[in-house]
């Protein structure tokens, strides 16, 4: 078992305003919710971290998994190999913006080898560990005798105190023209990079903490939550409607893989495309995909903070 206590901080606990009625649709409305007293990761979970805890356990993520073909009716099994999205597009590709424009599925893509087989990790032991699915996320935090963090335990602590401020740090986005977070600050999606020095993962850390301590809670990388996926974060279940049922994705019938809510942002958003490296920003993310944008951290609550949603 790992350490539950190594690089936490306190949280109080206590109520906060949740969401933002000035963005985007799925972050409404704007309401009160209450958290109890929480501990939770200084930054979130490294790639060093997790090479400890696969020698300790011998874990196969799951992009290092060939695909359920049950999972995904109508697709060749042939096609159903090992691996992971991967975010990849070239300088001055002049293209209309799309979700899917720079996404690719790469066989061989895994948290060893973010980008591909042609891709290493070693020289990133301090980046947020990528290419993990939910469950890969789960099972590291069980290890450590954490949790995930619920969606409000999660924008509570990114908030660093600061009941309804836009960021992290405050409404200003960049504060004396100072960078605040690792997110995309050049034309999106033709110009990659940013003006901080950094294409792709930062080091944890490498930008300011918010009021708690704590580092990277928007911008780096998106995080996974405990939470399945509504289409409002106030969105009631109905008539003792299965969580994981619901979350799954009307768009893509037959589709039976639930989804959860991740948060934060990463190092893709951008204020012209994707404004969501916000505390408030929430997306949906089908719990058995790995990305090269997307991380974790843990949390570990008192006997009275037991999880809401999933």
């Amino acid at each position: 078992m790992g350490d539950a206590g190594a690089e936490m901080v306190q949280i109080p606990g206590g109520r906060f305003r949740m969401g933002s009625d000035r963005h985007y649709a799925e972050e409404a409305p704007v309401r009160w919710r209450e958290v109890a007293p929480f501990r939770i990761d200084r930054t979130p979970v490294t790639n060093r971290a997790f090479a400890a805890f696969v020698q300790a356990t011998g874990h196969v993520t799951m992009a290092e998994q060939a695909p359920d073909p049950a999972l995904y009716p109508g697709v060749d099994p042939a096609r159903l190999r090992p691996g992971a999205l991967v975010f990849r597009l070239g300088r001055g590709a002049a293209r209309r913006i799309h979700w899917s424009d720079g996404w690719r599925y790469v066989p061989g893509a895994h948290w060893r080898k973010p980008e591909g087989e042609a891709s290493v990790w070693r020289g990133r032991l301090d980046h947020p560990v990528v290419q993990i699915a939910h469950a890969d996320a789960l099972a590291y935090a069980h290890w450590a005798g954490k949790d995930l963090p619920t969606e409000a335990e999660f924008e509570s602590a990114a908030r660093g105190g600061l009941d309804g401020a836009t960021y992290a740090w405050g409404d200003e986005r960049r504060p004396d023209g100072r960078i605040m977070a690792n997110h995309w600050t050049r034309t999106y999606p033709q110009d990659a990079g940013g003006g901080h020095g950094f294409e792709g993962t930062s080091p944890v850390g490498s930008f300011p903490a918010n009021g708690h301590g704590l580092s990277d809670m928007i911008g780096n990388v998106w995080e996974w939550t405990r939470d399945y996926w509504t289409g409002s974060h106030d969105a009631p279940a109905c008539c003792g409607s299965d969580p994981a049922t619901l979350s799954r994705d009307p768009a893509l019938p037959g589709v039976e893989i639930p989804r959860r809510v991740v948060k934060g942002g990463s190092f893709l958003c951008c204020e012209s495309y994707c404004d969501r490296y916000r505390p408030a920003a929430r997306q949906p993310q089908m719990e058995d995909t790995a990305a090269s944008h997307i991380g974790f951290r843990c949390v570990v609550r008192d006997a009275a903070g037991a999880p809401a949603n999933g």
